[in-house]
């Protein structure tokens, strides 16, 4: 069982099951109006804590820096939603619900806390209201902690329990006030934490293949033609001119030549291509709701010759 001292080590650390499973971390403590021992353990779960379990204090420990509960870690997250009001307590039905969820009879609940005596007036630093069912509370200057005063939603058993042990008049109007020893409250309020995840937002590849394309390019190209050439007849010729007969019939043949483009292709590398990634780093506003407390001060005036009893009657509802 956790301990009133144990507190400021439970608050913001982390909170395991049975099978080393982090469930996540432990936001505030909920001590029982009536016994002034720690009840529940709310730990904020999902992703950046963005949900908040109840759990059982009662059977945890704590080990080393965390928490340890003997609850699986989907029992947990798979709690009951319930609303804690505006003084920071948990109404008697939504406690009932969580009790069964957990397998916990609440006829023993009651049974014990009719059995403590010197416990429940055990008021330390940050206990909470005692004329509720269970409050938020926590140590001074620790992180997390709700210290608010209880209202009268009535664990009758226990308050007849209480009145039967003779508590004093001034000593229960300041438990049902949830006031500190100092007559102070802790007020405390709700921190937003941004993070960052990495995730998939695309893929790119590479991917080659082939196009044909026209090519065109100009080359020149070179033929033979036919000129006639007529020389006179000269003294330096005349010999070859006569060495035929001097009436005749002849045929001379020229070959002609000319050039044609011919069309070969090679492959050669041109290029060498990859992918490569950058990170860019942008700013983005992330929006979001924190809850805070605020502690106003009330008046109350009395008729003259009202009794100490009467007040207290006012207090819890009564007539």
């Amino acid at each position: 069982m956790i301990t009133r001292e144990e507190i400021a080590n439970v608050l913001d650390q982390p909170v395991y099951d049975g099978d080393g499973n982090k469930i996540g971390d432990a936001k505030h403590v909920f001590f029982d109006d009536m016994t002034g021992r720690p009840e529940w353990v709310s730990v904020k779960t999902g992703m950046f804590g963005s949900t908040e379990s109840f759990v059982p204090i009662r059977d945890a420990a704590l080990v080393q820096d965390h928490l340890e509960v003997p609850y699986g870690k989907d029992q947990v997250k798979g709690a009951p939603s319930v609303d804690v009001d505006a003084g920071g307590h948990l109404s008697e039905t939504e406690e009932h619900r969580l009790y069964d969820y957990y397998g916990i009879n609440w006829d023993s609940v009651l049974s014990e806390a009719e059995r403590t005596d010197d416990d429940r007036f055990a008021a330390g630093p940050g206990t909470a209201g005692a004329a509720g069912t269970a409050g938020a509370a926590g140590l001074a200057g620790t992180a997390g902690a709700a210290g608010a005063a209880g209202t009268a939603s009535g664990r009758t058993g226990r308050e007849d329990a209480m009145r039967r042990e003779g508590m004093r008049g001034d000593e229960g109007a300041m438990r049902r006030e949830g006031m500190r020893g100092d007559e102070a409250m802790t007020r405390s309020e709700e921190q937003m934490h941004i993070g960052v995840e990495r995730h998939e937002s695309g893929r790119a590849r590479l991917r080659k293949y082939v196009v044909t394309e026209e090519v065109q390019q100009t080359v020149p190209v070179t033929h033979e033609e036919v000129r006639v050439v007529r020389e006179p007849i000269t003294d330096a010729n005349r010999d070859e001119a006569l060495a035929g007969p001097e009436i005749s019939e002849a045929e001379h043949e020229v070959t002609l030549h000319a050039e044609r483009p011919v069309v070969e292709t090679e492959t050669v590398p041109v290029e060498r291509v990859r992918m490569t990634t950058e990170e860019l780093t942008e700013n983005e506003t992330v929006r979001g709701q924190v809850r805070k407390e605020r502690i106003e001060a009330e008046t109350e005036s009395f008729t003259e010759g009202e009794t100490k009893n009467a007040r207290d009657d006012k207090r819890r509802g009564g007539k």
